[in-house]
């Protein structure tokens, strides 16, 4: 008897472990506007991605970013995104779009994407119009 409640508390002590560790991953590709913001000012050669439709981003978008529709995302990614180690902050308009093309990157192995969230959090000044 001692040895199952022994063994069942090990494993939920396992599961415990393994659900944070995967969870974590998740925060590891999230980078906030501030931050996001500062790197943009400092550093060069980061791809700031819109991934919402093309109506959404002639409304309004933050400047410098290239527009991929998350639907055309998996597609155009390796002929538009060529440098699979370059850093990539990702955003649509509430954080979910973008969530999902952080995945779609990482399984086409780009190494430096990161979540960048909903543009409704942006508190930086955008632009609207094409390009």
């Amino acid at each position: 008897m001692k040895q199952t409640i022994t063994i069942a508390i090990l494993l939920v002590g396992i599961l415990l472990i393994w659900t944070y560790t995967n969870s974590s991953n998740a925060t590891k590709f999230r980078i906030d506007p501030t931050e996001a913001k500062k790197r943009l000012d400092m550093e060069k050669g980061i791809i700031l991605l819109d991934v919402r439709t093309q109506e959404e981003y002639i409304e309004n978008h933050i400047s410098g970013s290239t527009l991929i529709p998350l639907s055309d995302l998996e597609g155009q990614a390796s002929l538009k995104l060529p440098d699979k180690q370059a850093t990539i902050f990702i955003y649509c308009r509430s954080g979910n779009r973008s969530r999902a093309a952080v995945k779609i990157l990482s399984k086409q192995d780009y190494t430096n994407v990161f979540d960048l969230g909903g543009i409704i959090r942006w508190p930086y000044k955008t632009v609207s119009g094409k390009k």
